[in-house]
Formats: C-alpha cells, structure tokens, sequence
C-alpha cells in the first residue's frame, strides 16, 4: 500500500499532530536540508517526493537533491510539479523566456 513520510523541522505544525486518521505514516523533526533529506531517503526509500509542499525551502532544497544527482542516486521521482518547472519559474530570465515563447506579455 501507500505509505507516507513526512519531514517537517516544526514540531508543533498541525500536520504532524499525532490525532487523526490523515497523519503520515512517518514523520521526521528534521530541518529541511539537502544533509538530512539525503539521510531520510536513505532510511525511508521512497518511491517519489511532492516538492510543492515544502514551501520556498523545500523547492530550494528539491532542486539541489535533483542538481546533485541525489534523487537519481536513489531512484526517487518527483511527483506533482517537475523541477524543471520550478526551476523556470524560480529564475526571472528563463520565465520571461517561457512567457516569450506562448507569446504572453510581461
């Protein structure tokens, strides 16, 4: 079945509480770095890792594990938003860019 692994550095965050019946499998109180997310999918071996969920320091941290060749290493796909994506809309020169090429107006 699906299993869920959650790394979340705020102990106190609503989406670790531990009532319920929508809480992830596993949750680690880890900060989010490209250092301890390695260590947990190296413990964990997951399938696939959502990005777009991390807010700004999971997309930076997600693009350093994919520029790293870390997620290759492991065989994690990223589900959901693609990194290419993020890195396109996170960089101002290849977003005009991408805007230029559907013809859209800045």
């Amino acid at each position: 079945g699906l299993q869920t692994v959650l790394m979340n550095p705020n102990i106190a965050s609503v989406q670790t509480n531990l009532e319920g019946a929508n809480q992830a499998d596993s949750v680690y109180f880890l900060p989010v770095t490209i250092d301890m997310v390695e260590e947990v999918i190296k413990r964990e071996k997951p399938d696939g890792l959502i990005l777009s969920m991390g807010g700004q320091t999971g997309l930076n941290v997600g693009v350093e594990l994919y520029e790293s060749g870390i997620l290759d290493k492991y065989n994690v796909k990223v589900l959901g938003t693609s990194v290419e994506s993020i890195i396109a809309t996170e960089d101002r020169g290849i977003f005009s860019d991408k805007l230029n090429e559907i013809n859209e107006k800045l």
